[in-house]
């Protein structure tokens, strides 16, 4: 009786610890048996685990760091100099907490680009299969861990942080008619203040971190759904079927320690950054838009142009239209893919060449636009990494 007050389980056999594990859906979020080719480690690379274990070390990092943070304009920079400086292995957690958020980015980016090179958002041969509404959560968690990560980089309230926010948000403010509407829902305001703080740091530890955790439970249980890992032969065979149970909790034990590893090492050898506090009269030149918004931030800079009397706004097309027409097409792409069931799951296939070639071009390009974003300098100019910046004088 002592041992059922800590655990109510005891199986008298196999059989029923077999059931017990299937019945429990924190213990088996995968399906009881899969197909051998399945569990290899390249049909997915595992990049669902791994984004799922750097958001749980987010959680560990951020929960720490949120004690010692002071949501204040005033008290937020020199608590952040506290937390790097003062607090026990704070220096640590904060740069953890950093590389986690940056890799989650790249990590979900390029899980994403897996499901559609492989064509996995669609339908195999089985029935009520609706792998297309996955996709759609999955962009839908992208769109979150962006969120995520930028509402984060305000909170150090130095002029890297808040330059970022503040070009980002004049980027946002240029969308027609509800532009100007939606920064100033962001930001509480006309300009990046106190009001824009609390609210991103309240996005940042309480709105998205839900709403990220709740589509992740949708996300697991449509794969239940839907048959697991969508494969080429997904046509209701079971050859090469096996218990699925051992063999994925090696896999996920091995992607935790090795993306808990890297975040470490991470954090070890690449110091956070945090320059002087925040000062709305002082631009930095340049000033930039976080990382992941640096191939908008050159899209904006290459195409506004004034031709006579004519001016392009740059700020609407790189800002707006094209990103916003480039995430509408990934959204509805699951049914406008008219590949057939032999084509679901298999890397690249001959059917799917044209939309792969495109995908991969425009993929491509924003990585060549965000490498050029990093190598500007002053005044928006091309810098090689070995070259000097032209001393240029502070914007005041």
């Amino acid at each position: 009786m002592a041992r059922r007050r800590f655990w109510s389980i005891f199986p008298a056999s196999t059989r029923e610890a077999t059931d017990a594990i299937l019945a429990n859906f924190l213990l088996h979020w995968f399906p009881a048996r899969m197909r051998a080719t399945s569990l290899g480690w390249t049909p997915s690379f595992w990049l669902g685990t791994a984004s799922w274990v750097l958001f749980v070390l987010l959680l560990l990092t951020g929960l720490p760091l949120m004690v010692f943070y002071i949501p204040s304009t005033r008290e937020a920079y020199q608590s952040i100099k506290d937390i790097e400086h003062v607090v026990s292995f704070g220096w640590w957690m904060r740069a953890a907490h950093r590389v986690a958020a940056h890799l989650m980015v790249i990590v979900v980016t390029l899980h994403l680009a897996r499901v559609f090179l492989t064509g996995a958002y669609k339908n195999g041969g089985a029935r009520e299969q609706h792998r297309e509404w996955n996709w759609v959560i999955g962009v839908a968690m992208l769109v979150g861990t962006v969120l995520l990560s930028f509402t984060g980089y305000l909170l150090p309230w130095d002029q890297l942080a808040f330059w970022a926010v503040t070009v980002s948000m004049n980027i946002a403010a240029s969308a027609p008619l509800a532009g100007p509407a939606i920064r100033e829902l962001l930001i509480g305001g006309r300009e990046v203040g106190q009001t824009a703080l609390m609210r991103f740091y309240l996005l940042h530890i309480v709105v998205l971190p839900i709403g990220v955790a709740v589509l992740f439970g949708y996300h697991m249980w449509r794969i239940r759904k839907d048959g697991g890992l969508a494969r080429g032969d997904a046509t209701g065979e079971t050859t090469g079927v096996m218990n699925a149970i051992p063999a994925v909790a090696v896999r996920m034990a091995v992607v935790t320690l090795a993306t808990w590893l890297a975040v470490t090492v991470l954090a070890m050898v690449i110091p956070s950054p945090l320059e002087e506090a925040a000062n709305p009269l002082v631009t930095p030149n340049p000033a930039k838009a976080p990382w992941y918004f640096l191939w908008l931030q050159e899209i904006v800079a290459d195409t506004t142009v004034r031709i006579g009397p004519l001016a392009i706004n740059g700020a609407f097309i790189g800002g707006v239209l094209f990103p916003l027409g480039l995430l509408v097409l990934m959204t509805v792409w699951p049914w406008l893919d008219r590949s057939g069931p032999a084509a679901t799951g298999v890397t690249m296939p001959r059917e799917r060449r044209t939309q792969t070639l495109v995908f991969l071009a425009i993929a491509i390009l924003i990585v060549v636009l965000t490498v050029v974003g990093l190598l500007r300098g002053p005044s928006w100019a091309f810098y090689w990494p070995w070259e000097a910046w032209t001393d240029v004088p502070t914007r005041y």
